[in-house]
């Protein structure tokens, strides 16, 4: 992936997540449910019970933010941090012209753990989107995990991939089809309202990178076939069916809460390939997610 040089950066979409205490509350919201679910069957821990509660962020008003140097694409060379404000412009540049109305949010990147207005969640859940507050939380040493553990092979396009997904279920959040998933409760399996809206956020991220170029003030210069081999290989490795047969030796269909494997890549491929957004329905009565 290269950026931008020219591009000039808003610092202000990625903060500096605040970590510290907090009681970890039960119950609430599906962004953060559905990623410790996931993560659960990784690490073989329970942690479904994190989600959830009405703490909102703990973070010092007064603390600079790390990422205000992130001026221009040409930071990205000089200070890797700053590909993460690159990635959040990129994407938030793009829905912002393609979605109307869209609502800008943040990107906050923390460590050890921080409070959400979905609960408390430590570095272990991965990233996540709490559409409580709508903010996307991430810990980016999820991302040596996803090497690591996973098996994918990683880079900046991987890594912007996952981003974009969490931002996909942010675009989800606004047009309704989040509150669609919640309302059908918690079903599992691949054809399961919980599975289509982790589809459509991968859809999502798919359009986000056919576009990402098409700016010209986008921090994002170029999207190589390498990148986007990185971007569907990291689809492929946290697939449901990969998980699962990496830590329990066995598949179990009805439990799926993310996707298999061949339907993320399948679904991120069919956003890349459109390039529209319109593609993503993945609640149509004729969409054929399984």
């Amino acid at each position: 992936m290269q950026y931008n040089d020219n591009a000039q950066l808003d610092p202000g979409q990625v903060s500096g997540g605040g970590g510290g205490g907090g009681r970890i509350a039960v119950g609430g919201g599906i962004g953060v449910t559905i990623i410790l679910f996931l993560l659960s069957q990784l690490l073989g821990v329970d942690l479904t019970g994190l989600a959830g509660g009405s703490s909102q962020p703990q973070e010092d008003p007064n603390q600079p933010n790390p990422y205000a140097n992130c001026r221009s694409g040409a930071d990205v060379r000089t200070n890797r941090e700053c590909r993460w404000v690159a990635y959040t412009n990129s994407i938030q540049g793009y829905w912002s012209q393609t979605l109307q109305g869209y609502q800008m949010t943040q990107t906050k990147i923390f460590t050890g753990q921080i409070n959400t207005a979905c609960g408390a969640a430590s570095s272990a859940v991965g990233p996540f989107y709490c559409p409580a507050d709508r903010f996307v939380y991430l810990d980016t040493g999820f991302f040596d995990q996803l090497t690591q553990q996973l098996g994918a092979k990683g880079g900046d396009a991987a890594e912007a991939y996952v981003i974009a997904h969490e931002y996909g279920h942010h675009i989800s959040n606004q047009i309704g089809t989040m509150e669609q998933a919640q309302a059908a409760g918690n079903q599992t399996g691949p054809d399961s309202p919980q599975v289509r809206l982790e589809l459509q956020a991968d859809c999502f991220a798919g359009v986000w990178l056919k576009n990402a170029t098409a700016d010209p003030n986008s921090p994002i210069a170029q999207i190589t076939n390498d990148d986007l081999a990185r971007a569907v290989d990291a689809a492929i490795a946290v697939g449901d069916d990969r998980i699962q047969q990496r830590t329990q030796g066995r598949v179990d269909r009805e439990s799926w809460t993310h996707g298999s494997s061949a339907q993320r890549k399948k679904w991120l491929s069919t956003g890349y390939n459109s390039g529209n957004p319109n593609t993503c329905d993945t609640f149509a009565r004729d969409a054929q997610v399984a």
